[in-house]
């Protein structure tokens, strides 16, 4: 069915603009009509409109903020009685990402098609991940929409907050080594060349350091500096054709766990992640068992996802939540006593919410204080090697300082 781009006029004299699929050009007419719209005029959706809805049925470019602000403003109209339909046009009217405002349109003309929102919603799945979507149903069968909505807002919040902290902890010091090594190797390609020049018309045995620059400097600027580039290169595509694959994945995943501080870090957020999501799910009146899966296809780490899934079978099994993760060795000992204690009591949801306060903290911390060990051990770092080069350009200039005294 072709897809047609439209311009309209609302029952309050508002110009509507969007997309609709329909047979025709009357059929469009028709299918505005049913959502009280009047129709101004109407176009086949081709060239970038077209392309444009094809990547926003993968996901487009809609990112967290979106979704966040979206389900902060849909929470309210539903909370005040606005009917779900005219909540998800007004939204669609003033969202500032035109991706975005695609994908509430194809959502708004299902569910005037008496699709329900959730499973509207599961046709973006790059838009609605898996938990966004078993909570909207959720909320649909208990009839707490806003609820629901309110809670995933801050859920995703949150979540973005922690894996933001995690990122920025980790990629501060690549940056930081990266800019260091491009000046090493620009003083040594361009700046110490020009002393070889020098020290060559001098015709003296130059000091070890001095001379151990000057061979690696030439070494760079040779074609045989090639060969470690494409090394390299060989490495990165080896270790990336490796991680595609499902042993690679899971064994990346297991390496990133056990990395000395960083490794804690990603744990204590995975952790933080999992019981955060868990724990709303629950809350929201999920199933145990499609909490759980749901829990373990959103983890992000393969890792954590086998242990909640050996968990998930022993829960299927009748047995307790708690054995199997102890078992996996990923989660902490007090995580798992405190999920005992949760299903012990019947309070699993908000123990797992208490968790996740917690190892959010503890993230926090744990950013400020990588940040604080890593600033100083980077700038002795570069000192050290700044030093050396300089030292070591000017120990001839010495040498020949003292021959001439």
């Amino acid at each position: 069915m072709p897809t047609f781009k439209y311009k309209a006029k609302n029952n309050l004299g508002k110009i509507v603009e969007g997309t609709i699929d329909a047979n025709a050009e009357s059929g469009v007419a028709v299918a505005l009509r049913q959502k009280r719209l009047e129709l101004i005029s109407a176009s086949p959706a081709g060239g970038l409109t077209s392309l444009l809805s094809a990547l926003t049925r993968k996901g487009g470019k809609v990112t967290t903020k979106d979704i966040v602000v979206f389900s902060r403003q849909f929470s309210t109209m539903v909370n005040a009685g606005l009917p779900i339909l005219q909540g998800l046009t007004i939204v669609a009217e003033q969202a500032e990402n035109p991706d975005f405002r695609v994908v509430m349109n194809k959502v708004r003309d299902d569910i005037s098609n008496g699709v329900p929102l959730s499973e509207a919603m599961a046709k973006f799945p790059k838009v609605f991940n898996t938990l966004y979507v078993n909570m909207v149903k959720a909320g649909e069968q208990g009839g707490i929409l806003d609820v629901i909505f309110e809670r995933l807002s801050e859920y995703m919040e949150k979540a973005e907050g922690v894996s933001r902290k995690v990122k920025s902890a980790m990629m501060y010091p690549i940056v930081v080594m990266s800019v260091a090594v491009l000046v090493v190797i620009f003083l040594m390609v361009k700046v110490v060349p020009t002393f070889r020049d020098v020290f060559a018309s001098f015709g003296a045995k130059l000091p070890a350091p001095t001379q151990f620059l000057i061979d690696v400097s030439d070494f760079l600027a040779s074609k045989k500096s090639f060969i470690i580039v494409v090394f390299l290169v060989a490495v990165w595509f080896a270790v990336s054709m490796y991680r595609k694959t499902k042993a690679g994945a899971y064994n990346w995943d297991m390496m990133i766990l056990k990395i000395p501080i960083f490794g804690i870090l990603a744990r204590k957020a995975a952790v933080a992640k999992f019981a955060r999501t868990l724990g709303t799910l629950i809350k929201s009146g999920v199933p145990i068992m499609d909490a759980l899966e749901t829990v373990a296809k959103t983890s992000g780490n393969l890792v954590l996802e086998k242990a909640v899934s050996n968990a998930r079978d022993s829960v299927s099994e009748g047995k307790t939540l708690t054995q199997p993760l102890k078992e996996s060795k990923v989660f902490p000992p007090m995580v798992t006593q405190m999920i005992n204690v949760g299903e012990e009591t019947g309070a699993l949801d908000a123990m797992l919410n208490k968790i996740a306060d917690f190892y959010e903290a503890e993230v926090d911390a744990a950013v400020e204080g990588l940040t604080s060990i890593i600033e100083p051990i980077l700038i002795v770092f570069l000192g050290v090697t700044i030093g050396f080069i300089v030292v070591a350009m000017f120990m001839p200039m010495f040498s020949i300082g003292n021959v001439v005294g």
